[in-house]
């Protein structure tokens, strides 16, 4: 990713020198377990601790390793040359019945693991964010909306709710998603222990944070590795929704919420009145990116035989790129959710711009309370509120003319349905249910 849109935490997780330090810890421990069964000298263990405390960096140089890979066309070679030349003789035993995707594969399961704990952080900041606002807007009436046309009415804070519920489920899922993704393989080729001892994959597993691949092709599995990144592209959709609903509130035409704006901040190079929604297009954007990875990571579950490296490149450059932008895209979500600015007055215009049409169902049910079949009070009701639609009246008193609407109702229990807070009443059980409180 561009540095425009990554944080330096995430982008350390990718940078060469982490790769290449954990590729070098990983070696290190591998050979502490050879040296434990037997299969290697201590002195080889002691001379590559005496490298790497002499000068790490020197090890995990990209400069030199790069080097050395324009000639070898082989990283984890590379890798292995360059510490060889810090090491001395002892470095052979360095790798010992080791084959690169050991290193390779175990490297990526780390990096993964490391960039979920920070998404999940990011998630977890969002999910704060949307909690706090929606105590803050519990009681804020606005209308709902289906199909993006008034429907009913509802709170502010419960349509943050429903966010916040997405991001608790997002943040159950990814951590299932690192759970499953955290696993080691030290097999050596194809996977049968042939060269490599068992007990070396279980240290390394062990002082790595990681579980043993119960069965390693050579490679670690695909499937675990696109289960992770569907799960980032579900969060992606989830930035995305409430992205789009910040979006369409701050329209002109609608105004009941916007992106805070900044002092000095400019919306348009040629209109000075513009305050833009550029955050919320922008994290519309970023899940794109997002989601783009899940279809590569699907189609690297089919890899022939043992293994191929057709996922390698592809990974090499999705896996960066995925967790990096979700990463820039949730701390700035958590911003924006934080920094809304609500407009309260708005959403209670809009609420009673269309003359009460809103409350038709409030209608429709007590007509047919008071004795109207539904397909009768169906198509009463129905009438006067188209009329209103096309003639801009309002549906209290257009109801109120109608003979067969007062024959059933009088006036004091039509205005009795034209009330909003009852659309509330329930809204204490709905967070009860998402937050386990409600104050």
């Amino acid at each position: 990713m561009i540095p425009r849109y990554s944080r330096p935490e995430m982008a350390a997780v990718w940078a060469p020198e982490a790769k290449f330090a954990i590729w070098l810890e990983i070696e290190s421990h591998a050979l502490d377990a050879q040296v434990a069964l037997g299969q290697a000298p201590q002195g080889a263990a002691d001379a590559l601790a005496r490298a790497i405390a002499d000068d790490q960096d020197a090890l995990v140089d990209p400069a030199e390793i790069d080097a050395i890979e324009r000639e070898t066309r082989h990283d984890v070679i590379a890798f292995l040359t360059n510490l060889a030349n810090h090491v001395g003789p002892e470095a052979r035993f360095i790798h010992q019945g080791l084959t690169s995707s050991d290193v390779l594969d175990t490297c990526f399961a780390v990096q993964l693991d490391r960039a979920g704990a920070l998404l999940a952080d990011g998630v977890d900041a969002v999910a704060a964010a949307l909690e706090r606002r929606a105590f803050e807007h519990k009681g804020t009436l606005c209308v709902g909306r289906s199909h993006g046309v008034h429907a009913e009415p509802t709170s502010f804070g419960l349509k943050l709710a429903g966010h916040h519920a997405e991001f608790v489920r997002a943040g159950d899922r990814l951590k299932a998603a690192r759970r499953e993704i955290a696993t080691c393989a030290i097999s050596g080729p194809v996977g049968t222990f042939a060269s490599v001892d068992p007990a070396v994959e279980a240290h390394v597993a062990e002082r790595m944070g990681l579980t043993p691949e119960p069965v390693s092709t050579q490679v670690i599995p695909r499937d675990r590795h696109a289960m992770y990144f569907a799960v980032l592209g579900v969060i992606a959709g989830a930035i995305e929704r409430l992205a789009v609903e910040v979006r369409h509130l701050q329209r002109s035409e609608v105004g009941e919420a916007a992106e805070a704006f900044g002092k000095g901040q400019k919306g348009s190079s040629a209109m000075p009145h513009k305050k833009n929604p550029i955050l919320t297009e922008n994290l519309t954007g970023l899940a794109r990116v997002v989601r783009a990875a899940v279809v590569p990571a699907l189609e690297n579950i089919a890899l022939w035989h043992e293994r191929d490296i057709s996922h390698s490149a592809v990974e090499r450059v999705f896996a960066p790129d995925a967790t990096v932008a979700l990463d820039f895209a949730l701390t700035r979500l958590a911003g924006v959710v934080d920094g809304l600015v609500v407009d309260d007055a708005a959403m209670r215009r809009n609420l009673e711009s269309r003359g009460g049409l809103v409350y038709s169902q409030r209608v429709l049910l007590t007509l047919i309370e008071r004795g109207m079949s539904r397909e009768e009070a169906y198509a009463l009701v129905q009438e006067i509120a188209l009329t209103v639609w096309e003639s801009g009246g309002n549906f209290e008193s257009t109801l109120a003319a109608d003979a067969r609407v007062t024959g059933v109702l009088d006036r004091a229990e039509l205005a009795a349905l034209f009330a909003p807070e009852p659309y509330l009443k329930h809204v204490d059980t709905i967070f009860a249910r998402v937050f386990g409180r409600t104050e």
